[in-house]
């Protein structure tokens, strides 16, 4: 068998032992004792794996890589390039060990071992279908905030579709097909480029500079604006009218104040380096496996560092608003999940949520009874209690029976609508009577709740699709004074999640500041797992 064996030239082609009757002979008994090597081999190793093994004994414990046919050795040439690009996805190579096997293809000399490389080609697949389609990670495990139910394929539906198939396309069309992965695909590789000839150049030598500046500062500045992409080729010895736009564009896409002025954030952010940048793209790709699903032909995106709320039809943005996400404290993040938007409250009451009502306002109404007085406190049944004949410093937050609602108001802690997508984390959109926050850099003030900035115009934009003037129906609505639901007819769904580098609609990279540290945790499960930064690799 070994002059058939050194053929074996991986991972283009495997010299199959058909010639010798040592795979495929006559038909099996069903006996163990009566297996061939190769079936037998087969058996005892996908025996480990529930779904291995079932498909192999459902297909006689037949070969799908092993065999010495052109569709056999266009499934090996297939697989071993895929995972050869696996680290272009940002995904852990070291995971598929492609020179583990190759040694061990090289090495076999008997059917035997030829059965043990079969199995292990369908478990190396497997691993690197699940990665590709739906993460590496798994989030919660990594994140608690992040709620997200990433769908998983079935594992037996991934061999036989991979089988039905052409392999190569099959295997290029497990990746997500979103717009947004092959963007940050195609931004990985120019920023890769860019550091493998010598990067941005040297970082910017000040603590801010503002325009009409000159001396060496600026010259780096300009040199590194122009490196960047956000400034033309110049010559220029002071920080003029051209460094100003260029500053303007580049604060634009990091979040930041749009001055035109290099303040201390704006520079901190343009001495990044490009190796930062290259962690949080591969974060996001690892994030964007996770939402690898249908989002709706119209749905809604919250992205937490970003601070905005945006509606897209058809992966168009065709309203977008600031918005105030939780604070970076105890439990008052805003937890990343999805859910489906299902109606809105006008005139809402605000029910305090009974961490509020325990930790912020029992301990003042110990202190003074008419603490809170915008507050109503009610009994189990929805009355309002006496708060001159109730002694509220007898009770804990372990024992204090009574709910607290705030009755519609323009005051009102949720303003005037809110947006109900009911979850179990008790988070919702709503409005606010606390505008000057939309005026802040970073918007990270709420207790996990997504404050909007333009309430009234995301209502309209919904309502749209129901109604012939969504605005006067919603006025209507509001100039009662009166609580009011409003169910959405077709029901939009809410993707609530953490981006630190996108794209914009041109295709362009967009970077925010990780508020929450939740990138960071995720890059270091990334890299523990075997992820590298890297360089070009295709």
């Amino acid at each position: 068998m070994r002059q058939y064996l050194s053929l074996l030239n991986a991972p283009k082609a495997i010299a199959c032992a058909l010639a010798l009757g040592v795979i495929f002979s006559s038909a099996p008994s069903p006996a163990q004792a009566q297996l061939t090597a190769f079936k037998q081999a087969v058996a005892e190793t996908g025996s480990r794996d529930d779904v291995i093994a079932k498909f192999y004994r459902d297909h006689n414990f037949e070969g799908i890589w092993t065999g010495n046919s052109d569709l056999h050795a266009a499934r090996r040439s297939a697989l071993f390039d895929a995972l050869s690009r696996a680290g272009d996805h940002g995904l852990p190579v070291s995971r598929y060990d492609v020179a583990a096997l190759e040694r061990q293809m090289k090495a076999a000399r008997s059917a035997r071992d030829l059965g043990l490389i079969e199995v292990e080609m369908t478990r190396m697949y497997l691993q690197y279908a699940r990665d590709i389609q739906s993460g590496a990670l798994i989030p919660s495990q990594v994140v608690d905030a992040i709620k997200r139910e990433v769908e998983y394929t079935d594992r037996a539906e991934l061999i036989s579709g991979f089988l039905s198939s052409q392999p190569a396309a099959y295997l290029r069309g497990l990746a997500p097909r979103t717009v947004e992965y092959s963007a940050l695909m195609k931004q990985k590789m120019l920023l890769q480029e860019q550091q493998q000839n010598g990067g941005w150049g040297p970082t910017v030598n000040a603590s801010s500079l503002k325009p009409g500046a000159s001396g060496p500062a600026v010259l780096t500045l300009r040199n590194r604006l122009m490196s960047m992409g956000y400034l033309a080729r110049s010559n220029a010895k002071t920080y003029d009218a051209a460094m100003v736009e260029a500053v303007k564009a580049f604060q634009k896409a990091h979040g930041l104040e749009i001055d035109g002025s290099a303040g201390e954030s704006t520079i901190k952010e343009l001495n990044q380096t490009i190796a930062t940048r290259l962690k949080l793209v591969l974060v996001a790709l690892e994030r964007e496996r996770w939402l690898n699903k249908e989002r709706g032909d119209r749905h809604i995106l919250v992205n937490i560092p970003d601070f905005t709320a945006k509606v897209l039809d058809h992966g168009h943005v065709t309203f977008e608003t600031r918005s105030v996400v939780g604070a970076n404290k105890e439990d008052r993040p805003t937890p990343e999940f999805s859910d489906t938007m299902t109606h809105m409250v006008i005139n809402p009451s605000w029910y305090v949520p009974r961490s509020i009502v325990v930790n912020e306002y029992l301990p003042a109404l110990r202190n003074n009874r008419n603490a809170v007085s915008h507050i109503e406190i009610t009994d189990r049944k929805g009355r309002k209690i006496n708060r001159g004949a109730t002694n509220f410093a007898k009770y804990t937050a372990r024992n204090f029976p009574f709910a607290m609602r705030q009755p519609p108001s323009s005051t009102n802690a949720l303003g005037l609508v809110k947006f109900m997508f009911p979850n179990k984390y008790n988070i919702y959109l709503h409005d606010t009577p606390a505008k000057s926050l939309f005026g802040r850099e970073v918007r990270a003030f709420s207790h996990g709740c997504v404050r909007l900035s333009e309430p009234f115009e995301f209502a309209e934009t919904l309502l749209s699709k129901q109604e012939a003037d969504p605005m006067g129906f919603f006025k209507s609505k509001l100039n009662t004074g009166r609580e009011a639901r409003v169910n959405l007819e077709t029901p939009v769904p809410v993707h609530i999640i953490y981006r630190t580098a996108f794209t914009d609609a041109r295709g362009n990279m967009n970077f925010r500041r990780d508020i929450y540290g939740r990138d960071a945790k995720i890059w270091n499960a990334l890299q523990k797992a075997g992820v590298e930064v890297g360089g070009v690799q295709g």
